[in-house]
């Protein structure tokens, strides 16, 4: 029979995934929404955007059996072993896509026109795909770390099974270590860009913005998986170890849905600077390659008009000089 102390944190843990599951689901919809609406002006950095919804869209739509084991818990099977390998591999799907967006920031500002040269829609779906292929073979041949018969619940693992030395080093290195250092070295290198460039009146604000939302972007991917990859590796010591004294599960457990509200915290980020980008594009005749890489940064690009033609052009955004 379970205490009241273990009673109220499952009732606790089931309110947290609830509220996730509800402003997740809300939001991500939304931004769904937007994107369908204008599939015509689909670019690369859409394809990539849209990965990265899809991957927190699957997330949260498996959320309701963790709410539901929360509070009635689920018998231990093989779908719980399925329910934790899709949670996981939504997770290390939207980590990758956000690390392959920030490389193609990185890339669009820095060498603006050599990119032309490769950029694409399927370029775009083919570095998704690979992302997809990636984490799913992982998971198989790691696929054994949760066998039910490792399972204490249909989410936890047995307190005395510790996680395989290697998937270990793969889940810190791969999934976390070498993302991390990738999306620092492309945020602050896009930043150093940005801030090198003059400062022209109609362009500054907008490069506040950029900077800042870059700099947004890399603090949630910070704060919301750096306690998770921490709670593997203390878990893992705990456990090898026998460090009984400290509550790793209930850390752990806070880490895991820190991790989780990345669902939702990532659609704010592009929802409704996408609807904006959308709504100026709308009274342009073209969307030149510019307003891509103001996408690319969550940004939208305003448009200036030119007296010669009386025409409406966006114009480029503070990252990019025009040829003489």
């Amino acid at each position: 029979m379970c205490d009241t102390n273990t009673i109220h944190i499952h009732i606790l843990q089931g309110v947290s995934y609830l509220s996730v599951f509800l402003v997740g689901l809300l939001l991500n919809m939304a931004s769904l929404r937007v994107f369908f609406i204008k599939r015509a002006t689909w670019t690369d950095t859409h394809i990539f955007m849209l990965n990265l919804a899809a991957a927190d869209c699957a997330l949260i739509l498996f959320l309701p059996f963790r709410i539901y084991d929360a509070f009635q818990s689920l018998p231990i099977t093989p779908f719980c072993s399925f329910l934790i390998s899709t949670h996981y591999i939504n997770m290390y799907a939207s980590i990758f896509t956000v690390t392959a967006i920030s490389v193609h920031r990185f890339l669009v500002v820095k060498f603006p026109f050599q990119t032309r040269a490769w950029r694409s829609k399927k370029v775009a779906v083919a570095v998704c795909g690979a992302i997809w292929v990636m984490v799913v073979m992982i998971c198989g041949v790691f696929s054994d770390a949760n066998h039910p018969q490792k399972l204490l619940t249909c989410y936890q693992r047995c307190k005395e099974i510790p996680l395989p030395v290697g998937f270990l080093a793969v889940l810190e290195v791969l999934g976390y270590l070498l993302p991390l250092l990738i999306i620092v070295f492309c945020s602050t290198q896009t930043i150093m860009v940005l801030l090198k460039e003059k400062d022209q009146e109609e362009t500054t604000v907008e490069k506040r913005n950029i900077i800042g939302i870059i700099t947004a972007n890399l603090i949630v991917f910070v704060v919301c998986y750096t306690p998770i990859h921490l709670g593997f590796l203390l878990k893992y010591l705990a456990k090898t170890n026998h460090w009984e004294t400290l509550d790793w599960d209930g850390f752990w457990q806070v880490c895991e849905w820190i991790a989780t509200t990345n669902c939702f915290l990532d659609s704010i980020s592009y929802y409704f600077l996408l609807k904006q980008f959308y709504s100026k594009a709308s009274r342009s005749a073209e969307v030149d390659r510019g307003s891509e890489i103001a996408l690319t940064t969550n940004q939208t690009v305003n448009t200036q008009t030119y007296p010669d033609n009386d025409a409406s052009y966006p114009s480029l955004p503070p990252c990019i000089t025009p040829p003489e």
